[in-house]
């Protein structure tokens, strides 16, 4: 098999986002069954969840009931995404065996849009059977396993595990196939990034008839070189694997990975920049371009969408008076409000870039005697202790003081209503009752603070050394009164259950102005087209996957809300330099200019539906079952 095919380009662009009817579905291969394999199947980990979760209506759309995701059994997790059922059929047959050979098999619904029919495994290993099971992965195709490395030998339990589910299906398959026809006669299995694919090169080896596929939705080695090292894309033709690999301690994973790139009968990747560093590091170049899509229906509220917009914007108003309001006030009018968010990483997702290009734009707005105030948010993940004493007392009062002003203004409805209708005068403070003015005044000084807002809204337990507070102080964008920028850096993700927003992160999303992701090192990045979806102006990069496609297929992009910034063999001021020019013109946009915007946006985050951009991955099915 040519493992040098180029790789096929992505789907092209639609001319018009309101021509909605999906692409044709190919036929289903009714003689097929399709298992697809992922380590965050009922186990939200990173963004593979979300690839997983949203095409799943495609793919019970197109393979019905021939369709079952494969995934981990993780406890608490299962127990909030999975309805356990009995499995029908020869599958029933099939983990009937598997249940007596030792292998526990939950067998039953995922809980998301479709309820595909899903596998959850026990992929823990006696130490016996692990030891034996590094030992035939390095005997067989020299890849080494280190000692105690648990999300290694997580990997290979699960691996073994899926190989043994695999190996009990081939078995049924001949023997149902020659005894009563009822079961499809070929099998095809898809594996997602190298924890969930370790089970491939043993599949291949064993010469098991089942057609394999592998999306590797970021290299190991990729990520680990762009994270420490500048200039990755510039620097890639010249890197040597086996060394990277060593340097940076991953070895295994890196075996692993090559192994099932080269061990797949259709090898995959999610954009054409990572298809560069696959070709390079794991020595095969994809045959097809996966790209992500959404289900942009479940985002989508009609016209309703510039309401919400309005209503979540009051929701983040309320968050800026309690932050910033006890120590100065500034026009919410004249607020606009800027994001980021992902993994913690901070250089591959830009956000070094993000605070660098505010503290630009912060001097040209005192330049300029602007009396615009921009927020950006740093919405991300890190070991925290607790929200800060602060930030939490601050909010609590605001709240009170919300209630208190809701008790007067009842108080004063009525009694003004009584004496209006009485024909007589009155001042509204002699309409106050003594205690609720006294109560008024004393929260509203309760509520004043000396300090400056602070930077940060948790107390974390790396303070001293994180790298986007060093930024920060670096910076001095301490989020003084003078400053038209202010920075809050929130290291929890948001959701409802935080006292200080109390919203789904989509909310948060649907009232902010404009999205920052600007990163060096992204294989696709969810993020922007999830603002799009939200009608949301966001900005990518030509080094993310979701950049370089849009940059390379919507020649009018920047048009309709979609900033792609050229990082690509230019420097890092150089692009700092660029991107403070279109966010200084995204802040002179007027009000009817931005709504323009956001409803541009939104109509057009149709283009990047799933059944828009799913047909890669019905080719990839249909090549690997030619392959095999």
């Amino acid at each position: 098999m040519p493992h040098d095919t180029p790789s096929r380009r992505p789907p092209t662009p639609f001319e018009s986002a309101q021509d909605t009817a999906a692409e044709v579905m190919p036929s289903t291969p009714g003689d097929a069954f399709l298992f697809e394999v992922a380590w965050e199947v009922c186990n939200q980990v990173g963004g593979i969840y979300q690839v997983l979760r949203s095409k799943a209506p495609l793919m019970c759309e197109r393979w019905r009931d021939n369709y079952c995701v494969i995934g981990p059994y993780v406890e608490g997790k299962a127990q909030l995404e999975f309805e356990p059922g009995p499995a029908p059929g020869w599958l029933g047959r099939v983990i009937d065996t598997l249940q007596a050979e030792g292998l526990n098999v939950r067998f039953g619904r995922w809980l998301i849009p479709g309820k595909p029919r899903a596998m959850l495994l026990d992929f823990t290993l006696t130490p016996e059977r692990l030891s034996a099971a590094k030992y035939a992965l390095w005997e067989h195709h020299r890849i080494e396993s280190p000692t105690n490395d648990v999300v290694v030998d997580r990997a290979i339990g699960f691996g073994q595990s899926v190989y043994q589910v695999l190996q009990t299906v081939s078995a049924e398959l001949a023997y149902s196939v020659v005894r009563t026809g009822q079961m499809p006669s070929r099998v095809v299995a898809h594996f997602h990034e190298w924890q969930g694919g370790v089970a491939i090169p043993t599949v291949r080896r064993a010469q098991l008839p089942v057609a394999t596929v592998f999306t590797t939705h970021a290299t190991m080695l990729g990520r680990y070189i762009a994270s420490n090292e500048p200039g990755f894309y510039d620097r890639l033709p010249t890197i040597d694997h086996n060394e990277a690999a060593t340097r940076y301690n991953v070895r295994a994973q890196h075996g692993l990975e090559r192994a099932c790139a080269h061990g797949a009968h259709v090898f995959t990747t999610v954009s054409q920049i990572t298809a560069e560093e696959c070709t390079t590091l794991l020595g095969r170049t994809p045959e097809v371009i996966t790209p992500n899509g959404l289900s942009i229906a479940r985002f989508n509220v009609g016209h309703d969408f510039q309401t919400y917009h309005a209503d979540f914007k009051e929701r983040i108003h309320a968050f800026t008076m309690g932050h910033f309001f006890p120590s100065y006030n500034f026009d919410l009018d004249r607020t606009l409000y800027m994001f980021t968010s992902g993994r913690f990483e901070p250089h591959n997702k830009g956000f070094d870039l993000c605070l660098e290009v505010m503290a630009r734009l912060n001097l040209e707005l005192k330049a300029m005697r602007s009396e615009l105030t921009v927020v950006l948010f740093i919405i991300t993940s890190r070991p925290t202790r607790s929200i800060h004493p602060l930030v939490l007392e601050k909010r609590g009062v605001l709240n009170e003081l919300r209630g208190v002003c809701q008790r007067i203004m009842e108080q004063v409805g009525d009694r003004w209503f009584r004496t209006a209708a009485a024909g007589k005068q009155a001042r509204l403070d002699e309409l106050v009752e003594e205690y609720w003015q006294l109560r008024f005044r004393r929260t509203q000084a309760a509520f004043r603070a000396r300090s400056l807002p602070p930077v940060i809204t948790h107390i974390l337990e790396d303070d001293a050394s994180d790298p986007i507070l060093a930024h920060i102080r670096k910076l001095g964008l301490f989020n003084r009164a003078d400053d038209p920028v202010k920075i809050v850096y929130h290291p929890e993700f948001i959701g409802p259950a935080n006292p200080l927003w109390g919203i789904e992160y989509d909310q948060f999303v649907r009232g902010c102005h404009l999205g920052l992701f600007p990163s060096a090192y992204e294989p696709w990045g969810y993020t922007p087209l999830e603002c799009m979806a939200l009608g949301t102006p966001a900005m990518s990069s030509d080094l993310a996957g979701f950049g370089r496609y849009v940059h390379e297929l919507y020649a009018d992009h920047d048009e309709w809300g979609l900033s792609v910034l050229e990082r690509r063999g230019r420097g890092f001021n150089e692009a700092a330099a660029d991107l403070t020019k279109r966010l200084l013109k995204f802040c002179q946009l007027t009000r009817r200019e931005r709504v323009a915007l956001r409803n541009e946006v939104e109509r057009r985050s149709w283009d990047f539906d799933w059944t828009r951009l799913g047909s890669a991955y019905h080719e990839a099915h249909d090549l690997a079952l030619a392959r095999s």
